[in-house]
């Protein structure tokens, strides 16, 4: 029965493992030259032209649905001209990263780990290996970067979005001033809630892009593996996005009190 217990664990427990030396490997590899800086080019643009859209088409729903809730709460108390407070909460701590990690998981780390997957059954990294090249500094690192970056950069730009259609929203349909809209900008959100909104993007893309380089670089069962390696990395990439959103969310709040 014991036996039966430990086999149980011992392959997450070595899964878990590899993961955790792939990832210290990454890490290490971003500093030490040569640096791979076609493939973080051709990656970069990869991540972003995939991403960009989709991004953008998420980002209005998310924010209008924010704003068209708390501006009913606010209208209820009287304080409609507040609507800018909120929307911009909402959209800098939130909305920016969330919705950034949800498009750069569902899209961008899943092509990285599909191609890396069909690398592997096809031994092209075996045979990296046998000609003397580490594929985690030729292969892994400059998707792990890209990643970073593209979800760094999406995160600005669904910010100015949110806000944005958090003001078209705001004045037009339910006629708030817009002087008082962008007065409240400012009013919870400061440089502290930036800084945070960023190191969550930069965060959600690197975990991201880790898991899905270390579910390709690790497939298995020919296709099928491939097929079921993209769908664990959009699963592990959203459980590690909720889990990095409270820990720095909490962080973050602490730091700003």
């Amino acid at each position: 029965m014991t036996s039966i217990s430990l086999g149980a664990f011992s392959g997450p427990s070595k899964a878990l493992g590899q993961f955790f030396a792939m990832s210290l490997d990454t890490i290490v590899g971003m500093f030490r030259p040569p640096f791979a800086w076609r493939e973080f080019l051709l990656q970069t643009w990869f991540v972003a032209r995939v991403s960009l859209v989709p991004t953008m088409m998420l980002s209005i729903p998310f924010t209008v649905l924010t704003v068209f809730i708390l501006n009913i709460l606010l209208v209820e108390i009287g304080a409609a001209d507040a609507s800018g407070a909120g929307a911009a909460l909402g959209a800098v701590t939130q909305i920016g990263p969330v919705v950034t990690v949800l498009v750069v998981a569902g899209a961008g780390a899943t092509a990285m780990c599909a191609d890396l997957g069909a690398r592997t059954i096809r031994e092209e990294l075996d045979a990296l290996r046998v000609m003397g090249v580490d594929p985690i500094r030729a292969l892994v690192v400059p998707r792990v970067q890209a990643a970073t970056l593209v979800a760094l950069l999406l995160s600005s730009v669904v910010t100015l979005i949110g806000l944005t259609g958090g003001f078209i929203f705001s004045v037009f349909i339910q006629h708030v001033t817009p002087g008082a809209f962008a007065a409240g900008l400012t009013l919870l959100v400061g440089l502290p809630e930036v800084i945070t909104s960023v190191v969550k993007a930069a965060l959600f893309g690197f975990a991201a892009s880790l898991i899905a380089c270390y579910k390709g670089t690790h497939v298995g069962g020919g296709p099928a593996g491939v097929g079921n390696a993209v769908n664990e990395t959009v699963v592990f990439s959203f459980m590690a996005l909720f889990f990095i959103n409270v820990i720095t969310t909490a962080v973050g709040v602490q730091a700003s009190s």
